[in-house]
């Protein structure tokens, strides 16, 4: 599995992103340009980002197959939601192929799921953000498995506490999830006052504040949210090269969610 511990730089220096371009770029341009090398050394501090991006796949389509089993079967929307997650990634024939062998694993009676959680919380040391998104493609998967219902939502908390991340934390994760699918789009039409009243609150929520934050305080969030998953410093962390797809849809959404709030308050 070499090909995961392909690490490479700048994904999204040549990416259009449309109107969210202009912000993408100041985000890609600020400090990491300047001193890529040195943050990337610092980012990838002690272990092996490799062997990281390895064991970080493998747990996350075992894991993912052991969330689906949580109901003691595997139903037809869950291998669909499994393997969207695969479509979405842009994994090639032989990543698809280990990936399903790995939620084959998962699905297992004898799978040891406290010691998998274990041994990627002990690689992923010191980098938090890593199993941040590691539980994001876990409660994405299982919201188009089943939505999140019956013994899998338990599991999804004992998997979250096994991982150092909070119950108010997952909350946070499972709503920015469910905004994701919905693209700050409500079920009235975008033009309704109702609608852009939802996308604002979505917005807020992505950002990790409310409408009551200063503007200070909002472009503080941006920052802090777009530093948590900047493809870059999650690459040089281990997140494998299969996985960066994920970073980059959330790292669009973040930018999105701030230039919608900027908008409707008039920041410039």
């Amino acid at each position: 599995m070499k090909w995961i511990g392909k690490l490479t730089g700048g994904l999204l220096g040549a990416v259009a992103l449309g109107p969210m371009g202009a912000a993408l770029g100041v985000l890609l341009g600020h400090q990491f340009d300047e001193h890529a090398e040195e943050l990337q050394a610092r980012w990838s501090g002690s272990g092996n980002a490799a062997a990281i991006g390895e064991r970080f796949f493998r747990a996350t389509f075992r894991v993912m197959g052991y969330l689906a089993k949580a109901d003691g079967r595997v139903s037809e929307q869950e291998i669909g939601a499994a393997r969207a997650v695969m479509d979405e990634l842009h994994l090639d024939g032989a990543q698809v192929r280990e990936a399903i062998a790995c939620f084959t694993a998962g699905k297992q009676p004898d799978f040891d799921s406290g010691g998998e959680l274990a041994a990627l919380r002990g690689a992923c040391r010191g980098r938090p953000d890593l199993l941040r998104v590691f539980l994001e493609i876990q409660v994405r998967a299982a919201l188009e498995g089943n939505n999140l219902e019956g013994p899998v939502r338990p599991l999804m908390g004992r998997v979250a506490a096994s991982l150092g991340v909070s119950p108010l934390e997952l909350v946070h994760v499972e709503a920015v999830a469910r905004i994701r699918r919905g693209a700050f789009r409500a079920d009235e039409t975008p033009a309704s006052p109702a609608a852009r009243d939802r996308a604002l609150e979505a917005a807020y929520r992505v950002l990790g504040t409310d409408a009551g934050a200063s503007d200070e305080a909002l472009a503080k969030a941006y920052r802090r949210q777009l530093s948590r998953h900047h493809p870059d410093k999650l690459k040089a962390n281990g997140l494998p090269e299969s996985m960066m797809a994920h970073a980059k849809q959330r790292t669009q959404q973040i930018i999105e969610a701030y230039e919608l709030v900027r908008e409707r308050r008039g920041m410039t």
